[in-house]
């Protein structure tokens, strides 16, 4: 999503939050630059794991274009606390995206999104924003959707099983945003720190890993009707 989004602009540099050895201590921005900050939407919230990165950014009074991509369900308070972690930073929000994906872990829930109707609708949001930030005619104070408190984060990582495909090369551990999952053993996955992001499902090159299918089951269920139907993306600014 953030990709479709930064088409638009030019000299495109990315930062990778999913990089748990990055040092984001060193990112200092300032006025000239403009940041697109795009973070999945976990119950509703911005993962501890992007905000705790982010939280050691200096934004330097640089213009922040902020993203929460959703599996379908709803954003919640994931804009207005992204927005509130960049601004505690020193960044400047200026217009903020809600865009659909097809759910990471429940694949039939936004299937094939982003499809060509959601490229095409996001590549015009990114068209008004590129505008807007030309034009110098921003926001004060970005209104996003949320509430304070924020709604309560109950993670409920999925176990995920390991088959005999696996063969031990620890692409999964390399990638794993949170670090749970062993470089010794990577058959092992530490559920206190798992955040189900299913990163590791996605880019295992056997195919290996996969969530568990009775827990799996029970999550489809639980969310079927609040995921049904085809959720818009939103623009705001």
């Amino acid at each position: 999503m953030a990709g479709l989004l930064a088409e638009a602009f030019d000299g495109v540099t990315v930062i990778d939050l999913c990089d748990r050895q990055g040092d984001f201590g060193a990112f200092s921005f300032t006025e000239k630059d403009v940041c697109l900050v795009a973070v999945p939407s976990y119950g509703g919230r911005v993962p501890d794991a992007a905000a705790q990165r982010l939280g050691r950014m200096n934004g330097g009074g640089a213009r922040a274009v902020l993203v929460a991509v959703y599996g379908n369900r709803a954003i919640d308070d994931t804009l207005l606390e992204l927005k509130d972690i960049l601004t505690a930073q020193g960044f400047r929000p200026v217009a903020a995206v809600a865009a659909v994906a097809e759910h990471s872990t429940m694949h039939q829930f936004g299937a094939g999104r982003p499809d060509p109707q959601d490229r095409q609708q996001l590549a015009g949001f990114a068209e008004q924003i590129r505008r807007t930030l030309a034009s110098g005619a921003v926001p004060e104070d970005l209104a996003v959707p949320g509430n304070r408190p924020y709604r309560e984060y109950r993670r409920n990582p999925m176990k995920l099983n390991v088959t005999d495909r696996c063969i031990r090369c620890g692409s999964c551990a390399r990638a794993c945003p949170v670090g749970a999952i062993p470089q010794q053993d990577p058959s092992v996955t530490d559920r206190s720190l798992c955040i189900s992001c299913m990163r590791c499902v996605s880019l295992c090159p056997q195919g290996a890993r996969q969530p568990d299918k009775q827990e799996l089951a029970a999550h489809i269920e639980k969310l079927r009707q609040a995921c049904s139907g085809r959720k818009p993306n939103s623009l705001y600014r």
